[in-house]
């Protein structure tokens, strides 16, 4: 599973520290951003929006990922 991302909080709420970036979240996955643009397309990745620029919880790419993971076991049993 990817790794956390650390970044000083400075005063940022709890929540807010594990937002990212799309630069980030692509970062986070080991993917082109071109590819996190795809998948937000098709709303398989879950993500929203700040002004007119993408923002993605950490933790619930965590879960996407974990039931992504779940979903593939399952059908190869």
């Amino acid at each position: 599973m990817p790794t956390h991302i650390d970044r000083p909080c400075g005063g940022m709420n709890e929540l807010m520290a594990n937002v990212m970036t799309l630069e980030e979240a692509a970062e986070f996955l080991k993917v082109h951003p071109l590819t996190i643009y795809r998948l937000v397309k098709k709303r398989s990745l879950p993500a929203f929006k700040m002004g007119s620029d993408w923002r993605f919880n950490q933790e619930s790419i965590e879960r996407w990922i974990e039931d992504g993971e779940a979903a593939y076991t399952t059908d190869k049993s």
